[in-house]
């Protein structure tokens, strides 16, 4: 039950910050908002400063920002959302994607202030055969099989996508790249490995900050090669989780998270907590990146839209009739909510082992 709670709590707090975002940003570019709301439901709390009404409503999955003139599509007000100039529009609607992945990098710096050193895609001692053979200290391995290396952990990663002992690198020596084709991989304790030990980079404060944001961006790509899997059909339907997925996960790190603190001597707590914010900065991250796709009723459909009716306006010399861009946005809304119960009956059914 308590990790049902953090799970809630954890989405309300997301989606409550993505808004966030789009207020912060409406009112920096003089948009009218009519209100702000914590929380979805019946309200709880409410009170009126200026224009704009601020209220706490009773169940903790998300809230929203009402712009006037945002759900009509028009508006005779000048400060209206429809009215402000396109580049204030495209502002607002990414603000609240920027301000999802500006917390999942908050969270990821935090976590790395602490740590005494990283470690370095770039070989410190070759101790392979193929490495021996092939690789000297310094070299720094810039892909394997065409995926950008940003960190070492990201060496584990496409091994393990690549689903044998072959690999393609990308190797830069002395300022000059070559590519070593059909690198043969030797085996450690059950893994896959290139075969090296990797140069460790002292903690400074720069280097955390580009450790946190090769960490974010690793992020975002897991989320589009999930995404990529799915379409190609690497994955199946059943592998999605929904939102009772994530609550079991969340059950499940925590658990893991507590049990691993209490062998250390540490605070079971402290561990759990640990293990969940980490996922919160995943999934943090995660909704920045789905919010991009364009579909309607996400930000990254009303940025769509955008781009078709500036389109229209050039060629034509008229937008895109809002009634239209409504009967759109309602429709994908419903198959999103669709697939959403799909997805949840889905992990229900997994549950019982069906």
């Amino acid at each position: 039950m308590l990790y049902i709670l953090v799970a809630i709590l954890m989405f309300g707090l997301l989606i409550a910050l993505h808004e966030f975002g789009h207020f912060a940003a409406a009112k920096l570019c003089g948009v009218r908002v009519n209100e702000f709301s914590i929380g979805m439901g019946p309200l709880l709390f409410h009170r009126q400063r200026g224009e704009t009404e601020y209220s706490l409503r009773a169940l903790p999955i998300g809230g929203f920002c009402a712009m006037e003139g945002e759900e009509e599509g028009v508006s005779d007000d000048p400060r209206a959302f429809p009215n402000r100039p396109w580049y204030q529009r495209l502002v607002i609607l990414l603000a609240g994607v920027f301000m999802n992945f500006l917390t999942g990098f908050i969270i990821i710096f935090c976590f790395f202030l602490p740590v005494e050193q990283f470690s370095l895609p770039v070989v410190a001692e070759p101790t392979g055969p193929a490495a021996q053979e092939l690789l000297l200290p310094g070299d720094r391995i810039r892909s394997v099989d065409g995926h950008a290396v940003y960190q070492t952990d990201d060496i584990a990663l496409f091994i393990a996508r690549g689903g044998d002992d072959l690999v393609d690198l990308e190797v830069e020596r002395d300022g000059a790249r070559f590519t070593l084709s059909d690198y043969r991989l030797m085996e450690t304790k059950g893994a896959l490995k290139l075969g090296i030990n990797a140069v460790l980079e002292k903690n400074t404060l720069p280097t955390v900050l580009k450790n946190a944001w090769y960490q974010s961006l690793n992020y975002v790509r897991m989320v589009w090669m999930s995404l990529g899997d799915l379409v190609t059909g690497a994955v199946g339907f059943r592998d999605v989780s929904g939102v009772v997925g994530i609550v079991d996960m969340v059950g499940d790190l925590g658990q893991e998270g507590a049990q691993a603190a209490e062998k250390d001597g540490k605070s079971a707590l402290l561990g759990a907590a640990v293990e969940i914010l980490w996922f919160v900065a995943f999934i943090s991250i995660n909704l920045s990146v789905m919010n991009l796709l364009p579909i309607p009723a996400l930000d990254g459909g009303q940025v769509f839209f955008m781009v078709i009716n500036g389109l229209l306006l050039a060629i034509r010399g008229r937008k895109l009739d809002p009634k239209y861009q409504g009967w759109v946005s309602a429709a994908g809304f419903a198959c999103l909510m669709a697939l959403m119960l799909a997805v949840t009956v889905s992990d229900i059914l997994k549950q019982f082992g069906i």
